[in-house]
């Protein structure tokens, strides 16, 4: 019986291969011939808009993670760790977390969370709790509508996502990066997997670690992906027990320790006034929310991340020494590794080749 484990593997594995090698891949200039314009096209309503709306830059973001980590295969995860291992090119780690969340479906990065519900087909991504707060869909809506006109049923909704935030974080200052395109759209969306894979921000190290490593990304990307928090803003219930009911005891003398108690007392007094407040909203990034900087980075090692999985990223030795290194500049080393790493989670688990469609609208799928 000691040879059937490998049988195992190898079968996974040749069943992942031909998985992959089925949806074919994502290629700079993909739409080149097909929609030559399309990536102006949203290149152009992005820069015209985002001044206007510079708010919207940090949902974008926001949307295209919260699309791309949800409801991701495990034959391809087995894969992508046994030939890259996770961010840090640990395969072992990356390998243990793909086995221990099971036999999940592919979606990854395809548009599955602007889905609407259907009657009679359950709630969508996006009708769970995290993805409340999203939006910005009216604003993908019409850029997909401009990009429809000039090449109907040619560019994925999954594809304007990526492009639409790359685009909108160089307009606030932001890096650029390069974005293959070929994904295609997804038809499935679920609520439920969206609460079960998304990471909270009540999360400690260990488990946005797990949750980071199961979509073959590491202790790196955990920490520059956070970075996109140096933009935005959240609502008073995602950290209000930091504030006032930490260990269960309640009352503001009951605040997290971890964060700077000048800072938390400031939050009950000006914004976050009761513990029960879902409606007021506050600067994810005190006093440069707009601007993306490093400024994300100074606040955390001054313990002025506003969430426990922000401030969660200076209890590991490792993910410390990224954030201190990258918080002593130049901005560009920073925009140089935000980059890297957004260009490898809009590569999680992307539907290609004749996988999935092209929606004509992206909150509902083809007929």
């Amino acid at each position: 019986m000691a040879g059937a484990p490998l049988v195992l593997v190898m079968l996974v594995v040749a069943v992942g291969v031909a998985a992959a090698e089925r949806g074919g891949k994502l290629q700079q200039g993909f739409y080149e011939q097909s929609c030559p314009r399309a990536e102006q096209i949203v290149k152009d309503y992005v820069e015209q808009q985002i001044p206007r709306e510079p708010s919207v830059a940090a949902t974008l973001i926001r949307t295209h993670f919260h699309d791309c980590f949800v409801r991701v295969r495990y034959v391809r995860s087995f894969v992508r760790c046994t030939v890259h291992g996770d961010g840090d090119g640990n395969a072992g780690a990356c390998l243990f977390w793909v086995l221990m969340i099971g036999m999940a479906l592919v979606q990854g990065c395809d548009a599955s969370v602007l889905l609407n519900a259907t009657t009679g087909g359950g709630e969508a991504e996006k009708d769970a709790a995290p993805n409340l707060t999203l939006r910005g869909f009216d604003f993908l809506d019409r850029v997909k509508a401009l990009v429809e006109q000039e090449c109907p049923g040619v560019v994925s909704c999954a594809d304007i996502l990526a492009l639409a935030s790359r685009d909108a974080v160089g307009i606030i200052g932001g890096p650029f990066w390069r974005v293959p395109t070929g994904r295609r759209d997804g038809r499935v969306s679920i609520k439920q997997e969206a609460l079960d894979q998304l990471p909270a921000p009540t999360m400690n190290f260990t488990d946005l670690l797990a949750s980071f490593r199961a979509k073959g990304l590491g202790v790196a990307d955990l920490v520059w992906l956070s970075g996109a928090h140096t933009i935005g803003i959240s609502h008073c219930n995602f950290f209000s027990e930091r504030l006032y009911n930490f260990t269960g005891h309640g009352g503001p003398g009951d605040a997290d320790p971890s964060l700077d108690a000048e800072y938390a007392a400031s939050l009950r007094r000006t914004n976050c006034t009761t513990p029960t407040d879902n409606t007021t909203i506050v600067e994810m990034d005190p006093g440069s929310f707009l601007t993306f900087d490093l400024s994300y980075y100074h606040g955390l090692l001054q313990h002025q991340g506003l969430f426990q999985s922000d401030a969660a990223l200076i209890t590991d030795a490792a993910a410390r020494a990224d954030v201190e290194s990258v918080a002593k500049g130049p901005p560009e080393v920073f925009f140089q590794v935000f980059a890297r790493s957004m260009m490898r989670m809009g590569m999680i688990e992307v539907k290609t080749g004749g996988d999935g469609e092209i929606r004509r609208h992206c909150a509902v799928v083809n007929n």
